[in-house]
């Protein structure tokens, strides 16, 4: 077989799973709103739920899931990237550190769903949190920050290192290379990894289940952290399986559609600034 046969099969191959990998995914939004976006409107996205009768709303659901996505980037994201810029820059090459990366590899393949039996037994049982919003946050940040330190170091060590040499020639302290060099230039990295980690935070329910609860505050808006914090996530998985209200298959249609739109505008709205960023930190190339 010919280097140009086998160079033709190899462009067929990676041709055809990308458009396999498309129609996946078409389909899997077509039946997604196809199905909920009928369902929703103004009264479904910001009306309270109902347990009994028809037409109740996830207003509270989609506040908390914004909510506790905020407090848990909020807990993650300063120790998860001062994590990263630690194995990155100050660490030296031992067993310790090592170990430390390994074990992190590991903590971001653990399942969801031990996450939350942990965050369960520390913070809703021994803690005395109860089901609250906080216990959720804090638990989600504990999935979060194994990514979240793995993208740092990755994103630091990136970056060029002519860059950290002509910083500290010019008389920079580590720290100042650090804020005023090493994070900028790579913080499209940093801003990927993030917007990943909160796409993923937003469609949780495994952990918010046995963290945050299955039900709501009476108030809405509700900003206190020790109320219960159901989700949209997990009011899909509710409704889907323990609900009575009549029009439960509509509601579980319309938060998944819901969950769905809420989750693409967000990766939108954080992932097209930052390839703007990207192109004006590359020289517009």
């Amino acid at each position: 077989m010919t280097s140009k046969t086998t160079d033709r099969i190899a462009t067929l191959y990676f041709w055809a799973t990308g458009v396999v990998i498309i129609l996946i995914l078409a389909w899997f939004l077509f039946r997604i709103l196809g199905d909920g976006l009928p369902m929703l409107n103004w009264n479904f996205i910001t009306g309270k739920p109902s347990e009994i009768m028809a037409g109740g709303g996830v207003g509270p659901q989609l506040f908390n899931s914004f909510y506790i996505l905020f407090l848990s980037l909020l807990f993650s994201v300063p120790i998860g990237v001062g994590a990263g810029v630690y194995l990155a820059i100050y660490a030296k090459k031992s067993r310790f550190t090592d170990i430390v990366r390994v074990s992190v590899e590991a903590l971001s393949s653990v399942p969801s769903i031990v996450f939350g039996l942990f965050g369960f037994l520390l913070f809703v049982n021994w803690m005395g949190l109860k089901f609250s919003i906080i216990g959720g946050a804090i638990t989600l940040s504990l999935l979060n920050l194994p990514v979240l330190v793995r993208v740092t170091e990755e994103a630091i060590r990136s970056v060029p290192e002519s860059y950290w040499e002509a910083s500290l020639a010019l008389g920079s302290t580590r720290w100042q290379a650090i804020r005023k060099v090493l994070l900028p230039a790579s913080l499209p990295s940093l801003i990927t990894g993030i917007t990943l980690v909160a796409g993923r935070a937003l469609g949780e329910s495994a952990i918010l289940i046995y963290t945050a609860g299955l039900s709501v505050s009476r108030f809405f808006p509700d900003f206190n952290p020790l109320s219960m914090g159901e989700t949209l996530s997990v009011h899909l998985w509710y409704v889907q399986s323990e609900a009575i209200v009549p029009d439960a298959q509509d509601i579980a249609k319309g938060s998944a559609a819901l969950l769905l739109v809420v989750v693409l505008i967000f990766n939108l709205l954080i992932g097209i600034p930052s390839r703007m960023l990207q192109k004006k930190l590359s020289g517009g190339k």
